[in-house]
């Protein structure tokens, strides 16, 4: 129970850090991020709320992930849902102030970077499933055998461009992003000896045997 407790609370916790840095970063004012400037890009053209389209726009990953062979585990389905919920709830407090000058805005941005790839380091270690943009990276880097910073840069390019083509605004925050993000997490990953590599997240199909063989174990007994 203590190991199912720390389990969940950090998973909780790595998705509401990850939370505030989105915030950090929309409220930076100097430019979007690659995802909240395809996001944003979104929701100039279907009204929804910043929260609602990350849920949406996992939705559809995880599904594309799936049919690529990673099954989705409880931790995926969790990240989908409430990284939405938190930015939503951590957005309308209005708790992080909006900045009105460049300096503020970069190191507004750059913290931002950190909480994301701190975040991003604590719900992947529980290996309860990668969240739907990690769950990405995770299948890209297998596939390809490039580094997590070039993997992660090539799909935050990707998503920047579609965003900027969808009327997303763009600024010299967008660059710092861009160029940091990959790096970020890869420092953290090295920081804690955490290797994508290694990684073997419980799916939701291995939870499910798990209790159907305890069920059996003790129908035996």
């Amino acid at each position: 129970m203590k190991k199912f407790i720390n389990t969940i609370s950090t998973l909780l916790f790595g998705f509401i850090v990850c939370s505030i840095g989105i915030i950090l970063e929309v409220n930076a004012n100097i430019g979007l991020g690659p995802w909240d400037a395809f996001h944003i890009g979104v929701i100039k053209h279907i009204p929804m709320s910043l929260g609602s389209i990350q849920i949406f726009t996992g939705v559809v990953i995880v599904l594309f992930t799936t049919f690529k062979g990673q099954i989705p585990g409880w931790g995926t389905i969790l990240n989908m849902i409430l990284i939405g919920v938190f930015t939503d709830v951590i957005n309308d407090s209005n708790i992080i102030p909006v900045s009105d000058n460049m300096f503020k805005g970069i190191i507004m941005m750059v913290i931002g970077i950190i909480f994301m790839a701190f975040g991003t380091y604590l719900y992947m270690k529980v290996q309860l499933g990668t969240g739907p943009r990690d769950g990405l990276m995770v299948v890209m880097v297998k596939k390809t055998g490039k580094s997590v910073s070039f993997i992660r840069n090539f799909i935050e390019m990707c998503a920047l461009i579609i965003g900027i083509i969808l009327g997303a605004p763009v600024g010299i925050g967008t660059v710092i992003y861009v160029f940091g993000i990959g790096y970020a997490i890869q420092w953290i990953f090295e920081l804690f000896k955490f290797d994508t590599s290694d990684v073997v997240h419980r799916s939701i199909v291995d939870d499910y045997r798990l209790v159907a063989h305890n069920v059996d174990l003790r129908k035996g007994k």
